[in-house]
């Protein structure tokens, strides 16, 4: 891997305008579905949420929680990672009856929510919920393990890889971006954390684009977006459900995607390949992960619970509305789709190494 020491910001001193958009970088313990998502400003009908209890429960096994489930997360409140949470935590609730409460636990590049989970007892009431984060840490070796140390549960959700966004006043599209990162080596800034999925992005953007950056490390997502607002980097890798009121105010421009195919959310934005940058990264898959040797039980209760939630037509459009995409895989699939980013990953790393 590249290395290099990382710029520091302290993005919580910057807390300028994030109101005026709904953002919020705070890392505290909080109750599902806020104010914030569009998921909490509706109710499933009474008929509905009977339904999806039922389809819930049919052949949810013998396991029933014993008390609120504590949904662990890597990241601050805000970002894409936290809103389909509590859009998860509103719907599980419906569908079952128990209370479900998201634990913001952003630092480490997700470890310190990763080793929360692992240190926390098998019985289903504790359980990591992210993206890619176990296998990436792994790979930076800020972690000594991977998605194997944890037992798998599905997944919820599916966002595409993140763009590349700059502000608009200072480049007008990736081509002017590219060449002002040639002329002044080392002095553009892109906010990322490291060690976690942007930070890999990014490297391999350098070594594709044959730029050479500052990163800077700031942390999550709404952390990024502070660092953008506030003029202290050029560049951020971002979630559209994350930048979309800053796009439609004209403060962010998206200047590519690193996809195989233009993004349904952004259809007008083009690819990284399409612009020379021969970049396909992998996209956002939200899944669970669980303390090891949790019993089988357990995963066939979430497996149950997370059908039922992702074939709830009003859970599907409050996870439209936030931008991200419901997307169930079994447990079993899940392991194999973790499978494969970890060895991607790898590759990734590998390649930046050279």
């Amino acid at each position: 891997m590249k290395k290099r020491i990382l710029s520091a910001l302290l993005a919580g001193s910057m807390a300028l305008g994030l109101a005026a958009c709904g953002s919020s970088s705070t890392g505290s313990t909080t109750a599902a579905a806020p104010a914030e998502t569009k998921a909490a400003e509706s109710a499933a009908s009474g008929d509905a949420a009977e339904s999806t209890t039922a389809a819930a429960n049919t052949t949810a096994g013998d396991w029933q929680p014993s008390g609120p489930i504590s949904l662990v997360l890597p990241a601050g409140a805000g970002g894409d990672t936290d809103l389909s949470a509590r859009i998860f935590a509103q719907y599980a609730k419906e569908a079952t009856g128990v209370d479900f409460v998201v634990v913001n636990a952003s630092g480490a590049s997700g470890s310190v929510a990763a080793n929360q989970v692992l240190s926390a007892a098998n019985d289903g009431q504790t359980v990591l919920y992210g993206h890619n984060l176990v296998n990436v840490a792994n790979v930076a070796g800020i972690t000594d393990y991977d998605y194997t140390a944890f037992t798998l549960g599905p997944t919820f959700a599916k966002n595409d890889a993140q763009g590349l966004y700059v502000n608009p006043d200072k480049y007008k599209d990736l081509n002017e971006f590219i060449e002002a990162a040639k002329a002044n080596p080392g002095q553009l800034k892109a906010c990322t954390e490291v060690g976690a999925y942007t930070y890999y992005e990014l490297l391999k953007f350098e070594q594709v684009a044959g730029i050479d950056l500052d990163l800077v490390d700031v942390g999550s997502n709404s952390d990024k977006v502070t660092a953008m607002l506030s003029g202290q980097v050029d560049m951020m890798p971002g979630a559209f459900v994350n930048t979309k009121d800053y796009l439609d105010a004209g403060q962010f421009v998206c200047v590519g995607i690193p996809t195989e195919e233009r993004s349904a959310l952004m259809p007008d934005v083009p690819t990284l390949k399409e612009q020379g940058i021969d970049i396909v990264y992998p996209d956002l898959d939200y899944s669970f992960y669980f303390p090891a040797g949790t019993d089988d039980a357990v995963i066939a209760w979430f497996e149950n619970t997370t059908k039922a939630v992702t074939e709830n037509e009003k859970c599907q459009e409050d996870l439209k509305n936030m931008e991200i995409n419901p997307y169930y895989l079994s447990a079993a699939d899940s392991v194999e789709n973790d499978k494969n980013y970890l060895a991607t990953f790898k590759e990734i790393a590998e390649s930046v190494e050279k």
